[in-house]
């Protein structure tokens, strides 16, 4: 999710709960990425630059070259183990893209599991992707059947877990401090929104993309969040400028769809039908 897609940052959709976290807490506005999704919650979730955590690349793409190994060294000890140690209860929900594919069995070596990497409770799937309708979850280091729920959505499956033990931990350890991290597998391939979050925002966004970034970029303005002479930057040469489109372009999927491998695309249209 982009810096600017939530309201609380400027962005165009709805987050209640967040924006009132938002308003009653900070806004941090110098957050870095790495340009990926793993290295960068690698480096969130230890505090190491992501080549340090041997995580240059996404896990499946590790080769033998330092940093790039996709295996955290020993030497380093998670955030969510740093805090367990000085007393804090630790849980982990959602997506967890930090382990090795090859790691990824019941086999293991499982040291690299949230559940070995500081977290007291996990509920979530491993690796990139999964079919939101029918997780692969994982609670701990066992793997569980998705629940039999009638419209079923994993997003609401792990919020319900994340809420149920805060509850218990407040239930039992009022006093003790607490640390979740929570990450939905939401914004990311195979984009399984419900239906009545796809009607929700129907016709939303059909000023383009040009006009989408002019719209928040005033908005940012106007909440602070950046500078009153922030220019906005110049888009890749692949994405044009939405007035020059086609209906049809206006339509259909992003240039980069055709950019994903045979195997991916596949992989999602049958998900999708």
């Amino acid at each position: 999710m982009g810096f600017g897609v939530s309201e609380s940052f400027g962005g165009p959709i709805a987050m209640p709960a967040f924006d009132r976290l938002a308003k009653d807490g900070l806004r941090y506005n110098r957050f870095h990425t790495t340009a990926l999704c793993a290295p960068t919650r690698m480096a969130l979730l230890t505090g190491y630059n992501h080549h340090s955590n041997n995580m240059g690349v996404i896990t499946e793409a590790a080769s033998t070259f330092p940093g790039y190994t996709g295996v955290r060294p020993q030497t380093i000890t998670p955030m969510a183990e740093v805090l367990r140690q000085n007393g804090y209860n630790t849980a982990q929900f959602g997506k967890s893209h930090e382990v090795p594919p090859w790691e990824i069995s019941n086999n293991g070596p499982m040291d690299r599991w949230p559940a070995n990497s500081g977290f007291e409770k996990f509920y979530g799937f491993l690796g990139g992707e999964t079919n939101q309708w029918s997780p692969l979850i994982y609670d701990g280091v066992t793997l569980i059947e998705t629940p039999k729920n009638p419209g079923y959505h994993f997003t609401t499956d792990m919020t319900t877990q994340a809420i149920s033990w805060v509850q218990t931990q407040q239930a039992l350890q009022p006093d003790k401090p607490f640390f979740i991290y929570y990450a939905p597998g939401a914004t990311h391939a195979p984009h399984h929104a419900p239906k009545e979050w796809i009607e929700k925002y129907k016709g939303k966004f059909d000023q383009g993309w040009d006009k989408v970034r002019e719209e928040t970029i005033a908005r940012q303005k106007k909440l602070g969040i950046i500078p009153e002479n922030t220019q906005l930057g110049s888009k890749p040469t692949d994405i044009k400028d939405w007035e020059t489109l086609s209906a049809d372009e206006k339509n259909y999927l992003p240039d980069r769809w055709k950019c994903m491998p045979d195997l991916l695309r596949i992989r999602i249209m049958r998900l999708a039908d």
